[in-house]
């Protein structure tokens, strides 16, 4: 097994910092095949970001969430899917080093590893000797084209078998990969389908889900570790919502590079810095933007917090975890929305980058997990003293 110093969280940030040009380089193209460039991935394995959530005994960072915010929020400033890529593949990372040792020691062999993944249970899972086999489909895929791996949900069910959900690691060799990317954000992320046709996955490989969500992992030598001893909700809220606050961060950088040379047509504004109704615009999207930061920084600093006390969730905290990723997202795309209108008719040409940071915003918010009114109704069902109406916290 490999070992490696520990990055210090400054270092990885100026790591994705250092990769901005050629990710933006790379955006138009990643649009237009809807997937990530070669030389992007490329980049962002010598930057080491696929290491941040894998065990140290592997040569991993083992990084808290306050960093992947801090690295996706970077890397959100050049491209949004490659930022949205990167933290999808965080999570299903973190959720490999839930499985035994023996299972992770088989996946990290791979130098840079990348596990793609979903929560959707969207396929069945049949009993048989030594494991299952499943059949089904999983929509949504991200990154599934450089993947390694996928992490699967499955409906567990058979004769005399009670229907469980399960999670089950997959090698993407055993999957089919259906091209049906076609979407207006979020275009180079590849969230393709994935389908399984009569794939046997071996015992050791499958997790019951209830167990997962309660926080019962099946790791030994992780059991001890800060990052791998939180619940995976909080984790993966954490883990995406970095991405809200650097496409935020990105429009306000793409306004203002295009204020001093813009007037406002067809009014008596030479200068649009000039105009009162633009002093009122920046001033509140620049307030959104330092609000969104503001609770993905509390999200990280509760996962992170919690992780190292050891101390046990309350309901409470956990919606509250959910509550705070949905407030981020919509306070960023409030953000994106008032510079982009502020931008003009000249601002709908392709190679203006505020038209792409506004689709992937939006298209960020009509996520399932990350959509900011599902979130706020769980959140305040739970103040109003009611029981969570979903596993998913």
């Amino acid at each position: 097994m490999l070992t490696t110093d520990v990055p210090a969280r400054e270092e990885l940030v100026r790591r994705a910092s250092e990769l901005l040009p050629v990710l933006r380089k790379n955006a138009a193209w990643s649009e237009e095949n809807r997937r990530l460039h070669d030389e992007s991935i490329q980049a962002l394995a010598d930057a080491g970001v696929f290491k941040l959530r894998v065990p140290a005994r592997y040569g991993g960072y083992e990084a808290d969430t306050r960093t992947l915010v801090e690295v996706a929020a970077e890397l959100a400033k050049a491209d949004g899917s490659t930022a949205w890529t990167a933290s999808v593949y965080w999570i299903p990372t973190w959720m490999t080093c839930m499985f035994p040792d023996e299972v992770q020691d088989e996946v990290f062999s791979t130098p840079d590893v990348r596990v793609c993944g979903t929560l959707s249970p969207s396929a069945m899972a049949t009993p048989v000797d030594g494991g299952v086999v499943v059949n089904g489909r999983w929509g949504f895929v991200s990154g599934a084209w450089h993947s390694h791996w996928q992490e699967i949900i499955a409906i567990q069910a058979g004769p005399g078998v009670e229907p469980m959900p399960i999670m089950a690691l997959v090698p993407m060799s055993d999957l089919e990969i259906v091209d049906d990317w076609n979407t207006s954000g979020l275009k180079g992320t590849g969230s393709v389908t994935t389908v399984a046709k009569d794939v046997f996955i071996p015992a050791e490989r499958v997790l019951p889900l209830p167990a997962v969500l309660a926080g019962q992992y099946a790791s030994k030598l992780n059991a001890a570790s800060p990052i791998y001893r939180v619940p995976l909700l909080p984790v993966a809220s954490a883990s995406s919502v970095g991405t809200a606050v650097g496409l935020a961060k990105a429009a306000q950088e793409a306004f203002f590079q295009r204020l001093p040379e813009r007037k406002i047509t067809y009014t008596g504004y030479s200068s649009q810095r000039e105009a009162p109704l633009t002093h009122l615009q920046v001033a509140e999207a620049a307030m959104k933007v330092d609000e969104a930061e503001f609770h993905a920084g509390r999200l990280a600093g509760l996962v992170d917090g919690k992780g190292v006390s050891g101390e046990q969730w309350t309901l409470e905290e956990r919606v509250k975890a959910r509550a705070d990723m949905g407030a981020a997202c919509r306070l960023a795309k409030e953000a994106v929305d008032i510079y982009a209108t502020a931008s003009g008719g000249s601002s709908i040409y392709t190679h203006v980058p505020i038209q792409r940071i506004a689709r992937d915003i939006s298209a960020m918010n009509l996520h399932a997990l990350m959509h900011p009114n599902t979130n706020a109704e769980l959140y305040g069902r739970i103040l109003c003293g009611l029981e969570p109406d979903t596993f998913y916290i």
